[in-house]
């Protein structure tokens, strides 16, 4: 595939996982329409190979969430690049989304601060519900291990003291 090359039917395995928070550390957290239960930030893959990742990041916390990275309410500087990368097997309920053969992705972590009381427009086919939830508890509900693991880094991030 050429470094420009569409994705075409499969998804790329490279992906973004977008912890969404207030400055008081209210972690978003929005529940997939395809596995009821399933709690997790805004995940998405690379529509294209050299996508840069923080037009993934924008574009997925867009499509998911409704809120415009880069508007008035959310500068684009609210999106920071916590330089971490996670790399796991896909879930094989979900493996058919890729090229026969790929069994791992590899997951760049960003964080994106938003004032409280940021309104969220979930895409319906994607996510059925959302919540505000302090990060101890975000962490808890999530049921993916890395996305549970990056919301328990978040203090670190943004320089608050875990108490």
């Amino acid at each position: 595939m050429q470094a420009d090359a569409v994705a075409g039917p499969f998804k790329i395995p490279e992906s973004v996982l977008v912890v969404i928070h207030t400055p008081a550390l209210e972690v978003l957290l929005i529940e997939r329409a395809d596995a009821p239960g399933f709690w997790q930030s805004v995940t998405g893959s690379k529509d294209l190979v050299d996508e840069p990742l923080a037009l993934t990041c924008a574009r997925e916390v867009a499509e998911e969430t409704g809120i415009m990275i880069g508007s008035a309410a959310v500068p684009a500087d609210a999106l920071v690049d916590w330089n971490l990368a996670n790399h796991y097997e896909i879930y094989p309920r979900w493996r058919h989304r890729y090229e026969p053969g790929v069994t791992h992705n590899t997951e760049h972590v960003f964080g994106l601060t938003v004032p409280a009381g940021t309104p969220v427009r979930l895409a319906p086919r994607e996510h059925t519900g959302h919540c505000w939830l302090p990060w101890r508890e975000a962490a808890d509900r999530c049921f993916s291990p890395s996305n549970a693991e990056a919301i328990l880094l978040l203090p670190r991030f943004v320089g608050v003291p875990q108490t």
